[in-house]
């Protein structure tokens, strides 16, 4: 049987089937132990997971450890590998998590991302929100539909300088999607690995649904280095269910960014002072129990015109300064 070290060298010489390039480039052997019977257990970080490329390299190293090195069995386990080739560029993965429904988390996400354009990052927005999908109806195209590339990639549309996919484009008008768990596994792989961004996108956000189910936990496994900030309000009820899905996305390895609280307050134009409709308070405490940074309060209101504030807008130059923030938090 083969000593380790030769071990070692024949699974990194490996390609991953992805970056096409060497295990030992790419730092895709995480651990390997040869167990007191002869069976290896390895851990193999590949650029992507659960594709068909994934299954062929499967085959092929239980093939190199079994049959040309003479093991008698392997335990294998993949996970994603962030490795960045030389020359190609990061991209930042944010996820915006409320938890609760109806903290206007889809139009932070949609006001964010346009604010970054604005400052001139190259931004998408996945809307992973399945069920209630709203982000192409703010950004006012609802009827577009993805185009094709030649290696079946989804080119997404764009509007605002802000490119987009949700399944809004692949359901015909007010027809709900009534769709279990598995489906939507498919869907979000997809979405992540089935669309071609423009080659400069600096900015990816996420808009989550609400609660820690299904969705989240994918994410987490196809996007493990996906950052997250947490929505809420300043009432008790969402900044509670709001710190739930903060501590949740820690617990499966996500780091938090830091809180946003919106509809902190209304101005009141007649007396211009800021009314507390919402109470106050569920922000900080958040980020306080996260120990992360409040990193801005939006107020309550609707822009001048459609669903995106322009930077001329008090609310707009409110999101540019969230924007600069959150590039000096993860870049």
């Amino acid at each position: 049987m083969t000593n380790y070290e030769t071990l070692k060298k024949e699974i990194e010489a490996l390609h991953d089937p992805y970056f096409e390039k060497p295990l030992s480039e790419t730092k895709g052997l995480r651990k390997l132990v040869v167990g007191p019977t002869g069976v290896v257990n390895v851990e193999i970080a590949l650029k992507y997971i659960d594709g068909a490329k994934e299954q062929a390299f499967r085959i092929e190293l239980i093939k190199k450890v079994k049959v040309e090195l003479g093991f008698p069995g392997i335990k294998m386990e993949f996970v994603i590998n962030d490795y960045v080739p030389e020359g190609e560029k990061k991209i930042n993965y944010i996820g915006i998590a409320s938890g609760k429904g109806g903290v206007g988390k889809s139009t932070v996400t949609a006001n964010l991302a346009y604010a970054l354009t604005r400052i001139g990052k190259k931004v998408g927005i996945i809307d992973s929100d399945v069920y209630g999908a709203s982000i192409a109806d703010i950004y006012g195209i609802p009827d577009e539909k993805p185009t094709g590339t030649s290696e079946d990639l989804m080119v997404p549309p764009k509007s605002k300088g802000v490119e987009i996919i949700s399944t809004r484009f692949f359901v015909e008008g007010d027809k709900p999607v009534m769709w279990r768990g598995p489906m939507l596994g498919k869907l979000l792989h997809s979405y992540f690995y089935g669309v071609e961004w423009d080659q400069a996108i600096d900015y990816v956000l996420i808009d989550l649904p609400p609660g820690t189910g299904d969705i989240a936990l994918d994410i987490q496994k196809l996007a493990p280095q996906t950052k997250m900030i947490v929505v809420t309000t300043p009432h008790i009820n969402a900044s509670s269910v709001a710190l739930k899905a903060g501590l949740g996305a820690r617990q499966i390895g996500h780091e938090i960014v830091g809180v946003v609280e919106n509809m902190s307050y209304y101005l009141n134009t007649c007396n211009n002072k800021r009314d507390y409709v919402f109470g106050t308070g569920g922000g900080k405490l958040v980020s306080q129990k996260l120990g992360v940074e409040l990193i801005t309060e939006i107020p309550l209101g609707l822009p001048v015109k459609g669903s995106l504030y322009e930077a001329n807008e008090p609310t707009g130059k409110i999101y540019d300064d969230f924007a600069k923030r959150l590039i000096d938090l993860v870049e």
